[in-house]
């Protein structure tokens, strides 16, 4: 072994602190490891050579779970004769060689979706595109002012814009109000930035309250709608759709990996905003582009999702079901939407209480710090729109029982 090699070796960082760090996770139980679950239709999965009810996925319309869904996309792919039809790769980024005509057709379809004058761009995760919108928009000299619960994602991606950000108590427009009459006039732009669904507490941001104060102090708003695109509004738009806030949201963000069943993200927003973003967004000019294969798939459900009313009802119909069965028996979960948390207190009770789900043939992982705060760790019921009435009954029967025995 050659001098240079020793050295490099003797050079390697310890990692001692590594191992503490696991250790302290481990004993405070927030130790977190990758678990495989084999998907089955209708919001079940296998694990472990068992069947189990998944209540932590994001598929609320069931459109990951449908075979046949699958398989009709599957046999499309099978009559395509080019690469651009069928591609399992983009080899490059969009700004390359990777913008393949997939990426038309499905921004076509949501510019028709969301109406006159607006432009689409998808982007590689709902995590790019809010790293990288507001750092491409916004800097030194504006001002963000962001909803106390958001998204980690777009936390990181405030932080990296280097504008001054404040976040405002959650959901309290008052609070937002005197931010804005107190800093809004020193500052060169204004952002304000929610989620419209909020993805831990399943409560609701007031849309209308933030269009009119955006006019007020003449803003810009930025929504993520990554847990209500395909679940609200008539033709599953999301809240803002829902709301009739649709053509005030200057920036409005989807995921297409949850109730759309794919993966990637999109942003909707004028065109000036758009093409500003393919000139300057880092997180899309720097990124391989996503397969067209997945890009048509990604289509193939969205188009079916602006039919899915019945889905949409269905969906509605076990929220109202298993929330109305957890306020019977007095269990604490806020919110009013699909997404249904159990607040639980402590990480040990939130892990043994999910453990003991799991023995019954429920898949309910525990939320714990630091993805909420602390001493609110919970469980997260994330409704189906294919899930029975009756399991969702013997669902809340068996979390009252467990709730009592605790």
């Amino acid at each position: 072994m050659s001098p240079e090699t020793n050295r490099s070796v003797r050079e390697q960082p310890e990692n001692g602190e590594w191992r503490a760090g696991l250790d302290s996770l481990r004993a405070t139980g927030r130790l977190r490891s990758l678990h495989t679950v084999e998907p089955l239709p209708a919001h079940r999965v296998r694990a472990g050579g068992r069947c189990f009810l998944n209540l932590g996925s994001n598929d609320y319309l069931g459109f990951g779970c449908d075979t046949e869904l699958h398989r009709a996309f599957h046999e499309s792919l099978a009559s395509g004769s080019s690469l651009a039809e069928m591609g399992m790769t983009a080899s490059a980024s969009r700004l390359l060689a990777g913008n393949h005509p997939a990426y038309a057709d499905l921004e076509g379809l949501l510019e028709s979706a969301y109406g006159p004058g607006r432009r689409a761009l998808v982007l590689g995760s709902g995590y790019h595109a809010n790293i990288g919108i507001l750092p491409a928009l916004a800097g030194r000299g504006d001002l963000i002012l962001s909803d106390r619960l958001n998204h980690a994602s777009l936390v990181d991606g405030i932080r990296l814009s280097r504008a001054q950000w404040v976040r405002y108590r959650h959901g309290d427009m008052e609070h937002l109000k005197a931010l804005l009459a107190a800093r809004g006039s020193a500052a060169r732009r204004i952002f304000i930035v929610s989620e419209s669904i909020f993805s831990m507490d399943g409560d609701r941001a007031d849309l209308p309250a933030l269009v009119a104060l955006k006019r007020e102090f003449n803003a810009s708003l930025y929504v993520d709608e990554a847990h209500a695109v395909g679940v609200r509004g008539g033709s599953g738009l999301g809240l803002c759709e829902e709301t009739g806030t649709l053509g005030d949201i200057d920036i409005l963000v989807g995921t297409l990996g949850k109730a759309l069943a794919s993966v990637g993200a999109f942003v909707v927003s004028d065109a000036t905003v758009h093409d500003y973003l393919v000139n300057t967004m880092r997180s899309l000019i720097f990124t391989t582009a996503l397969p067209p294969a997945v890009v048509r798939w990604t289509r193939h459900v969205f188009e079916r999702s602006l039919d899915a009313g019945e889905r949409r009802a269905a969906l509605s119909s076990n929220t109202a079901l298993f929330r109305r069965e957890l306020a019977r028996r007095n269990l604490p979960s806020p919110g009013d939407t699909h997404i249904v948390p159990l607040l639980v207190g402590e990480d040990a009770a939130a892990v043994a209480l999910s453990g003991r789900l799991k023995e019954h043939g429920y898949l309910a992982p525990p939320i714990r710090p630091p993805t909420v705060a602390e001493g609110t760790a919970r469980l997260r019921f994330s409704m189906g729109a294919l899930m029975e009435g009756a399991e969702l009954l013997a669902l809340a029967e068996r979390i009252g029982r467990l709730w009592g025995e605790r």
